[in-house]
């Protein structure tokens, strides 16, 4: 494990990590800006048991005063859920945040960073970030794609965020030779919808599959993640023409307004809730439960593989 002199390890993360048992690493931007206070804490906390539940030991990674952490204490997390001054930390702000001794909550790119330092393997979230719709011109595409091309931590997510181009993320996470596995599906998922009009490089039947062709391939050296592409469940699929619809004003309203960089995910995210009254907020949960217990089936079947 290369843990740093900026990095704290919780004692149950270090623990499980020492003993080899399976650790899932949770992002914190879904409790500072995804979410509004409390419905974001008792997600964390809900996210968390089904980790638990599922054999593994959750990591809430973060960064309080300074300090890279890999695994957040409850109070810790209530103070990232609560104060509006918390920094969206990428791999850019990193040391700008450590340096300064400030509060940041990490997004895919990051949080990927912190858990591979610690030496954790399987990390789940949302949806990645991507290719912005429109970024021939703006040149707007998510720090996550590249993160996932160096860093070996294998993402599990409902795929990508149904605001972006979903077939240029996936053109871009191909040329930087990133597996794109879809988990018991075809289609790559569309973050609020099962499908989005893609597939995906490779189905995988279940756990056992995943871990063993994440083995296979840190095990021959070859650098970067994995997408682990898990569809929403079906009961809580929202209608892609409401989504589509919601996006299209939501998108529009950016463009008018300015809004640019990585203002961009949050105000797209929180409008379309209020454009869908509410229902994406509410499969947004959803997904992120189901990636949960997933994530936390692979992080069992590759700490078991790695034994």
């Amino acid at each position: 494990m290369n843990h740093t002199p900026y990095l704290d390890v919780h004692p149950e993360v270090a623990e499980a990590l020492s003993n080899g048992d399976p650790v899932v690493a949770l992002e914190s931007t879904i409790i500072s800006h995804g979410m509004p206070y409390p419905d974001n804490i008792r997600m964390a906390a809900e996210v968390e048991d089904i980790i638990r539940n599922a054999g593994a030991v959750p990591a809430t990674i973060g960064i309080i005063d300074g300090r890279l952490k890999a695994g957040l204490s409850e109070v810790e997390i209530d103070y990232l859920g609560k104060h509006t001054d918390v920094a969206k930390v990428s791999r850019r702000d990193m040391a700008l945040i450590t340096a300064t001794g400030r509060s940041g909550a990490t997004t895919v790119a990051s949080t990927m960073i912190v858990a591979a330092m610690a030496g954790i393997r399987v990390f789940v979230t949302g949806g990645i970030g991507g290719v912005h719709r429109g970024a021939e011109a703006t040149m707007d595409i998510s720090a996550d794609l590249e993160e996932l091309a160096r860093t070996p931590v294998a993402v599990v997510c409902a795929g990508a965020k149904s605001i972006l181009d979903i077939g240029l993320t996936l053109e871009y996470l191909e040329t930087r030779g990133v597996p794109v596995l879809g988990y018991q599906t075809e289609d790559f998922p569309a973050f609020y919808t099962r499908t989005s009009g893609f597939r995906v490089d490779h189905t995988i039947t279940g756990a056992q599959e995943a871990a063993a062709i994440l083995a296979a391939q840190w095990g021959m050296g070859l650098s970067g993640g994995a997408v682990i592409a898990n569809p929403v469940p079906a009961s809580h699929e929202m209608d892609l023409a409401a989504v589509n619809t919601a996006i299209e004003t939501a998108l529009s309203e950016v463009s008018k307004q300015g809004i640019s960089g990585k203002a961009v995910t949050p105000f797209l995210l929180a409008r379309v809730s209020e454009l869908t009254g509410g229902a994406s907020l509410k499969t947004n949960i959803q997904l992120v439960f189901n990636n949960a217990r997933v994530g936390a089936e692979i992080a069992s079947a590759y700490a078991a593989k790695a034994c």
